[in-house]
């Protein structure tokens, strides 16, 4: 382990005036206040010469970026407070617009490495660590307290303990999953039903035991909740090695397709439902697919003070108007089932209240889309269909899906993609070697997606794939979660939400070449790869063999180990000749860090 000092300008020892020995103490004082206001404490240090990446654009590599001050070892950049601090940005708190994304612009960017707290460890190897971790990787404890009679989690010794409970389930969230599935008649209450419950959407999550225990039914869960006064709750859930991904229902819509899930989940997840016109209960409208179940487990749902029956009033007459309708309602928990078709949108009297979106709306543009207070109806297809027509898992994962019809994509190219993929990933894994065993990694993430065939090569080993896909491109993420997988949409010239030390695996396949395409900064998206990773965490670049020749040249400044390159002999798909080159993040800890974690 490697221990990085980070760079502070000394005094002169050598004492030969007290004024001088003055004035240098309060000089140095202000460059160092300012150093540390700025976020990191030493400048980049640049080479002489820039690297030309074979189209003509050149790279300035640095030889050196600094080491953050300790105080953001938990940056997130895009949703960092003290950034809406600093400058005074206008916000809506009732519409949560506080918690919503809002980056740096570059001049205001922290350059530099994201250090891991005193005491970091490698973390706890998956299954295991569903149910624990080690404190000092996120020495956080308010939750336990504050959370004490719900059962979150425990502090025990170095570690910390999730025993499975929430705020609705405090005797544990398996036994609150199974009898979900009892009360939707589901076969021996096991709530995939059969392959045909897949995707899971859990809003206001906490620290995502719903969607930790949901995995052992081969159902997944994208487990939101923003960061909010409970701020550390996704990082425990990352930690754990659960899918989880900052975010919040605010005035933008969630970076997720339309039909995308087959249950949504609210346990006391504290959102007004009611709010501008029930625009947030139609964004999960929006995102649930054909026939899909709104599980609402929360007061409304049984309190008899006239408050909470005024809300539950007012909200059983909204999802009326929705088409929505009970499925079943047993003591502090009603499922609401969405329609199979558009029969029941077609029927309502003119001037009904929540109106249907117009035609020209399209439910998949979600990135920077502000919500619309409207119902999303379905497709010609779909209405024929009475369903999204997608066959149960694990079939669904191999299975051409109907909405690859959207992008003129035949069932012929989805099956080459799977092909291509199978033996690029069984290359990559090879080349990864003794470098990892079956339990190595847990967190994995596909910067650029495409169809998700990377993520359905890994299907046999106990990983998740948060799959990305950029905001500029194809907009393929419905049929990755018609495939029973999960992802989001972003920009790569921005950071991504969430905490740092997340992921156990980047794939990066052609990202680089489409940073330089549009300008952005080579560098800074290094330095936000290096802030997701793990400590001892892997990254594969396949790219352009002059790309990928040029972010080698990073690595050094990066604390980044060369693990193998790879020549891609005129890679078929892509006609460039590719290669592959598999990095290791080095586990390094600050001076500071050291000093405190051995007191």
């Amino acid at each position: 382990m490697a221990r990085m000092a980070k760079g502070r300008a000394d005094g002169n020892p050598r004492k030969r005036l007290i004024t001088t020995v003055f004035v240098l103490f309060i000089v140095g004082g202000l460059v160092y206040l300012y150093s540390r206001n700025s976020g990191s404490l030493s400048s980049i240090e640049y080479t002489s010469k820039s690297l030309d990446t074979g189209g003509g654009d050149n790279i300035v590599v640095p030889r050196t970026i600094p080491v953050c001050d300790d105080r953001h070892s938990e940056l997130i950049p895009c949703l960092d407070r003290n950034l809406i601090y600093q400058t005074r940005l206008k916000l809506d708190l009732s519409l949560m617009e506080h918690y919503e994304r809002h980056c740096p612009m570059p001049e205001r960017r922290y350059n530099c490495l994201i250090p891991p707290p005193p005491g970091y460890k490698i973390p706890i190897k998956w299954p295991k660590s569903r149910d624990q971790v080690w404190r000092a990787n996120i020495p956080h404890t308010h939750l336990a307290t504050e959370k004490s009679d719900q059962n979150w989690m425990v502090v025990k010794g170095e570690k910390i303990v999730f025993p499975g409970g929430g705020t609705h389930f405090h005797r544990g969230a398996d036994k609150y999953i199974a009898s979900i599935a009892n009360m939707l008649n589901f076969p021996n209450n096991i709530i995939n039903n059969g392959g045909r419950l897949r995707n899971v959407f859990d809003v206001g999550c906490g620290v995502a035991s719903f969607g930790g225990y949901l995995l052992s039914s081969d159902v997944l869960a994208m487990s939101l909740a923003p960061n909010d006064v409970h701020e550390n709750q996704i990082q425990f859930a990352l930690e754990r090695g659960i899918p989880a991904y900052l975010g919040v229902l605010g005035t933008f819509r969630l970076p997720y397709p339309s039909r995308s899930f087959e249950l949504a989940h609210c346990s006391r997840c504290r959102i007004d439902w009611l709010q501008r016109d029930g625009i947030l209960l139609l964004e999960l409208d929006r995102i649930l697919r054909p026939g899909g179940y709104f599980v609402y487990s929360s007061p409304e749902a049984y309190a008899q003070d006239e408050e909470d029956r005024r809300i539950w009033r007012e909200m059983s007459a909204l999802v009326g108007r929705m088409c929505w309708k009970v499925a079943a309602k047993k003591n502090q928990t009603v499922i609401w089932v969405k329609p199979l078709t558009n029969d029941c949108y077609l029927k309502r009297e003119p001037g009904t209240q929540p109106p249907l979106c117009s035609s020209d709306d399209d439910p998949d543009t979600v990135w920077g889309v502000k919500m619309k207070a409207c119902i999303t109806r379905y497709s010609d297809q779909v209405h024929k269909a009475r369903g999204s027509d997608l066959s149960p898992w694990p079939a669904r994962l191999t299975t051409p899906p109907p909405r690859l019809a959207d992008f003129n994509y035949s069932n012929e190219m989805f099956v080459k993609d799977m092909d291509v993929w199978q033996r690029r990933v069984s290359n990559y894994w090879k080349l990864l070697g003794n470098k990892i065993k079956p339990d190595t990694i847990r967190n994995v993430m596909d910067m650029k997606a495409n169809l998700g065939s990377f993520a359905a090569a890994l299907k046999d080993k106990d990983v998740w794939v948060m799959n990305v896909v950029p905001e500029n491109g194809p907009n393929t993420l419905k049929i990755i979660y018609d495939r029973g997988l999960l992802g989001t949409v972003h920009n790569w010239c921005e950071a991504f939400s969430t905490y740092p030390r997340t992921y156990d695996l980047l794939h990066a396949w052609t990202i680089f070449s489409d940073i330089i395409e549009r300008e952005c900064s080579v560098q800074d998206i290094l330095i936000e790869m290096d802030r997701i990773l793990r400590p001892k965490a892997f990254v594969i670049i396949h790219d352009k063999r002059s790309v990928v020749m040029s972010i080698r040249k990073f690595l050094p400044a990066l604390h980044w180990d060369a693990v193998t390159k790879s020549n891609v002999e005129q890679d078929s798909d892509t006609g460039e000749d590719d290669a592959v080159l598999i990095i290791q993040k080095k586990m390094w800890l600050t001076t500071e860090s050291i000093r405190v974690s051995e007191k």
